[in-house]
């Protein structure tokens, strides 16, 4: 069975009075989020051993192959926008009582939360990804990964929140800013409701 572009859960209007404009998720969701989808379905045609895998056992199995680079940078891809979309909301920047006291716990502050993820997405060379994740260990930590990779890959946690610093999520926007970005999307549009329900 073939992978698909989910829907949006909002319309591509819904995030402008927040920082994320009409055009920048018309382009991100339906043409680059879709690229990855369709080049994924098509290597997965092409190659028995990922014919009946699910999104997730594709991250795992190709990564760190050399030979199936190009499968791990599609899946990975679509891993993470299905992530990224369900952690924007047009009622976001709240951070409901659970999540919080346990940002404080593990970080100190919820200001030194955004700061570890303002460092994590602005030391984030070239594109990649800045996470919250919930650590084996059960703490939770900021994090970065380049291009395609996350923490699935990796194996450092499971994704609350993942921040997309490829140029194309925030250039429309903030132009070359990737820091107001940041800021801005921690503040005004991530989705805390969303990470606090996979607290676990």
């Amino acid at each position: 069975m073939a992978f698909e572009l989910p829907a949006l859960p909002y319309t591509t209007a819904d995030l402008a009075a927040h920082g994320m404009c009409q055009e920048t998720l018309e382009l991100h969701h339906g043409k680059h989020h879709q690229a990855y989808v369709t080049a994924l379905n098509g290597f997965v045609e092409k190659n028995a051993d990922l014919q009946g895998k699910t999104l997730e056992e594709i991250v795992t199995f190709s990564h760190g192959k050399a030979d199936l680079a190009p499968v791990f940078n599609n899946a990975g891809q679509h891993w993470n926008h299905i992530l990224f979309w369900e952690n924007m909301s047009p009622k976001g920047g709240h951070i409901p009582g659970k999540l919080e006291a346990k940002l404080i716990q593990d970080f100190g502050s919820v200001a030194a939360f955004k700061e570890a993820m303002k460092t994590a997405a602005t030391t984030q060379f070239g594109s990649g990804w800045a996470w919250l994740v919930l650590g084996t260990d059960g703490k939770l930590k900021a994090t970065k990964t380049p291009n395609g990779s996350n923490p699935l890959a990796t194996g450092e946690g499971r994704a609350l929140l993942g921040i997309d610093v490829w140029e194309h999520s925030y250039y429309l926007d903030f132009r070359n800013r990737r820091p107001d970005y940041v800021t801005n999307w921690l503040d005004k549009l991530a989705n805390y409701e969303f990470a606090e329900a996979h607290l676990g």
